[in-house]
């Protein structure tokens, strides 16, 4: 699966990297052991954190100023991780869902990137293009139906979209059949943890708890 950018993503946010993973997964019920990582990610959040300083952590701060540039209000639409971490402080427990949902939320909590997990045989096409929403374009996200996407970062498979920092579409959303899985992790300035440390992090989750094997990583830029 190819990335390609259209102009505007260069012209405002320059610094993005994209990481893409594709690996062959089995997605099931999450496990205790996953379960309990999260749980511990969330202590650490709320215990080194207040609710003002999750919108300052480097990676979430440079996609919400990617928001802003491309015309979004990121208090309006908040960045995944930043909604992840602001739970988290918050003391609501992540829903539990499956383990490669629950994984990509860990990842996205310890890392402060926005990441998108897709069901790779559902995406229309050899290549996903990453542009800009436009005014009243169709967008059906996971768990929150219509999105207005305008001004707002996403990916487009041949068909339309399919991935935005706020949420991910409907249409290949990961579930038990999955057995290909795309992972985006979408770096849009510095962060915490660098970019060598993400990509074994994820490694390693994929292959703990997706029992995931062929794994492909691809690293772009605009």
């Amino acid at each position: 699966m190819d990335i390609h950018f259209e102009p505007i993503i260069a012209e405002r946010a320059p610094q993005l990297r994209v990481m893409v993973f594709e690996a062959a997964v089995v997605n099931g019920a999450t496990p205790d052991a996953l379960w309990q990582e999260i749980s511990a990610a969330e202590q650490s959040v709320r215990a080194s954190m207040a609710m003002p300083d999750v919108n300052k952590r480097p990676a979430i701060a440079a996609t919400r100023a990617a928001y802003k540039a491309f015309g979004k209000e990121p208090n309006r639409y908040r960045p995944s991780a930043e909604a992840l971490c602001r739970r988290a402080v918050k003391g609501l427990e992540l829903y539990r869902s499956l383990a490669i949902i629950d994984l990509i939320n860990l990842l996205s909590m310890l890392t402060g990137h926005s990441i998108g997990g897709f069901d790779a045989d559902s995406i229309a096409g050899e290549a996903l293009t990453l542009g800009v929403g436009r005014e009243g374009e169709p967008y059906d996200a996971i768990g929150r139906g219509m999105l207005n996407i305008a001004g707002m970062p996403v990916y487009r498979d041949s068909v339309g979209g399919v991935g935005t920092p706020t949420s991910d579409n409907d249409r290949t959303k990961l579930s038990t059949d999955t057995r290909r899985l795309l992972m985006i992790i979408n770096m849009y300035g510095p962060a915490e943890i660098d970019a060598a440390a993400t990509e074994a992090l994820a490694r390693r989750l994929l292959e703990q708890y997706a029992s995931a094997t062929d794994i492909v990583v691809k690293h772009y830029r605009p």
